[in-house]
């Protein structure tokens, strides 16, 4: 039997508003229908995971606690039904720092689905950022490109040409490429 399908989720500019660097919990405002997409996700089966580059814990911006305080607010802000967002996995190194889970990296993925159970074939990395696609593709999964962040017009492009997926956002995403309805 084959296992249980799964999205691989950026934060910044896929589920929440991108202010570079968020890191003040008012700043946290999901994104317009990610909230009923999500739902639909766990109705079909999907296991969700949350993975993020935060440099900015690195760089001295923010601390740890304040990321930490930021999730917990997206995650009230949610509000999802169990089993919800299973983990949430930060990359706090700086792009220049040795790192094991920073995006590209697909470590986190590869480790999700030995632990989990879950079938590669059935899982998408979702991001508005080269690294968040690479990460996908390098862990052996599909990635789409999402432009609701910060993606450049021409790195959009490029993720097209290369056969990555690409929608306005999340929840176009899911109705397109998952085929749920919300």
């Amino acid at each position: 039997m084959p296992g249980h399908p799964a999205l691989f989720l950026d934060r910044d500019g896929n589920l929440i508003r991108d202010h570079h660097h968020t890191c003040q919990e008012e700043q946290i405002e999901v994104f317009s229908e990610v909230k009923p997409a999500l739902e639909a996700c766990l109705r079909a089966g999907y296991r969700l995971f949350v993975l993020t580059n935060q440099s900015g814990i690195n760089r001295g911006i923010f601390t740890w606690a304040q990321y930490e305080a930021c999730n917990r607010r997206m995650l009230e802000l949610l509000a999802l039904p169990a089993p919800g967002i299973l983990e949430i996995k930060a990359a706090p190194e700086r792009p220049d720092e040795p790192s094991l889970y920073r995006k590209p990296s697909p470590r986190f993925i590869l480790e999700k689905i030995a632990e989990y159970g879950l079938d590669p074939a059935r899982c998408w990395m979702t991001g508005d950022r080269v690294s968040d696609w690479e990460a996908g593709l390098n862990a052996g999964i599909r990635s789409c490109a999402m432009r609701s962040g910060a993606a450049k017009p021409e790195e959009l492009l490029e993720a097209a040409r290369r056969g990555f997926a690409v929608h306005d956002d999340f929840p176009t995403f899911v109705r397109t490429e998952l085929n749920l309805t919300f």
